[in-house]
């Protein structure tokens, strides 16, 4: 049994979690009917994202093999059967589009799935060998839960928000094909095709790029009139810290460490990565969620 869960990769489930963005960023996670609906939604993207992994894996049945991790995944270990597979794939398919449907019946979240579902199909196709292309590809996912988060929960997304969803999948992205560009020199095989597009100077010179980018973006969102107006909320650049200690400490990962080939593994792993997650989280949490019952109990003291 638990290979056929391995075969679906629930840990990179966690990525699904970019639906709850949306409503957290407006002030309004905690309504618990938005919440049932996201957990729904996130359910429905968890068995379209499943499907899309094991047509992936059976394409890449001889490609993983070569890799020193991937061919531990149970369809290049022959753990679980190809008929098996497709089953498994074609029923999770159908359990997101059923979801899909008694989320949103105006079928907007599932078009949304659908455009994920599709683009991420054309990457395990062929597009996945194109360099540049292919993190383009894996950055949009990212965009597209989150406006399937907004879409659920009808909340409105600001181009910020987007903006710094696609620079940080990016920069991910970007981490995980230099891990790949360390694979190729140590080993001499080319662990996928468009690996022949990067090198370590170009990637390194992105991975700097980009890293200033991401952190001059959320700090112009947290400073933003828009976002004051929106939120009421002026002193969010306060949780900038958390944001700048985290893309130093995945750098380090990267650079020092050259482990960066898994962004799912290094934030269940990575106690760093987990605290400044957290303490983000509790520093947006009492900015913006605590900040009527700061001003409530004030209200109260002087009346």
């Amino acid at each position: 049994m638990k290979h056929y869960i391995k075969l679906l990769r629930p840990k990179d489930w966690a990525k699904n979690l970019f639906l709850f963005i949306p409503s957290f960023f407006a002030g309004i996670f905690f309504i618990s009917k938005d919440v049932l609906l996201l957990a729904a939604g996130f359910v429905a993207f968890c068995c379209v994202a499943s499907s899309i992994y094991i047509i992936n894996d059976y394409r890449d049945i001889e490609d993983d093999r070569k890799h020193p991790e991937k061919s531990k995944r149970p369809l290049a270990s022959g753990m679980v059967k190809k008929p098996v597979a497709i089953v498994i794939c074609i029923l999770l398919i159908l359990t997101g589009i059923a979801i899909g449907i008694m989320i949103d019946h105006s079928f907007k979240f599932l078009f949304v799935v659908g455009i994920y579902f599709f683009l991420n199909l054309g990457y395990s196709l062929g597009l996945k060998n194109i360099s540049i292309l292919d993190i383009l590809i894996l950055a949009s996912g990212f965009v597209l839960r989150v406006k399937a988060g907004a879409i659920i929960t009808n909340t409105d997304t600001s181009e910020w928000l987007i903006i710094m969803t696609f620079l940080l999948a990016l920069f991910m992205a970007i981490a995980k094909r230099r891990d790949d560009i360390l694979l190729k020199q140590s080993t001499g095989q080319d662990m996928r095709k468009s690996v022949k597009g990067y090198n370590l100077d170009f990637l390194n010179t992105m991975l700097g790029l980009f890293c200033a980018i991401i952190i001059v973006a959320y700090i112009m969102y947290t400073v933003d009139s828009k976002t004051y107006i929106r939120l009421h909320a002026y002193r969010l650049y306060y949780t900038s810290l958390f944001v700048i200690a985290g893309v130093m400490r995945y750098l380090q990962i990267t650079f020092v460490q050259q482990q960066s080939g898994s962004p799912t593994k290094i934030l269940y792993k990575d106690r760093f990565i987990q605290l400044t997650i957290v303490l983000w989280i509790i520093s947006f949490y009492v900015i913006l969620y605590l900040r009527d019952v700061v001003i409530f109990k004030n209200y109260e003291i002087l009346h």
